[in-house]
C-alpha cells in the first residue's frame, strides 16, 4: 500500500495564509468604506493589497505547490495540437447533421409507436 504522509504545515505558513485572507477581506472592506474617494485610487489600491496577499501566499508551502501547478499546467497546454478552423467547422455541422438525423429517427419511432398504441387500445383507425 502506498500512502503519502502529508508534510506537517509550519506555523508561519499558517500564519501567512490567515493574513493574507484578512488582507484581502480588509481591502474588500476599505474599497466600500472609502466610497467618496475616486474609484481609480480605490482600484489601485484593492490591486496592491491583492498583489501583496498573493506574494504572501506565495512564499508558504500551498502557495509553492499551486505555483508550480499552474506553471505545469501552462506548459501543458502549450503541447495541445489545436484543430484548424476548417475542421472545426467541419465537425460541428457533422454534429448538427447527426443530431437531425436522430431527432428524425426518434420523432418516427415515436410517431409509429403511438400509432400502434393507438391502435391497439382501440382509439385510431
Amino acid at each position: 500500500m502506498n500512502t503519502q504522509a502529508e508534510a506537517a504545515t509550519s506555523v508561519s505558513d499558517v500564519v501567512k495564509q490567515v493574513f493574507s485572507v484578512i488582507f484581502i477581506v480588509a481591502g474588500i472592506v476599505a474599497f466600500y468604506y472609502f466610497s467618496e474617494i475616486q474609484l481609480l485610487y480605490r482600484v489601485l489600491g484593492l490591486l496592491v493589497i491583492f498583489i501583496v496577499a498573493l506574494a504572501m501566499m506565495v512564499t508558504t508551502q500551498l502557495g509553492k505547490w499551486v505555483l508550480a501547478f499552474v506553471i505545469e499546467s501552462r506548459q501543458e497546454v502549450r503541447k495541445i495540437v489545436w484543430p484548424t478552423r476548417d475542421e472545426t467547422v467541419r465537425t460541428t455541422l457533422l454534429v448538427f447533421a447527426m443530431v437531425f438525423l436522430v431527432g428524425l429517427v426518434l420523432w418516427l419511432l415515436d410517431m409509429f409507436l403511438f400509432w400502434g398504441v393507438r391502435l391497439l387500445t382501440g382509439q385510431g383507425g
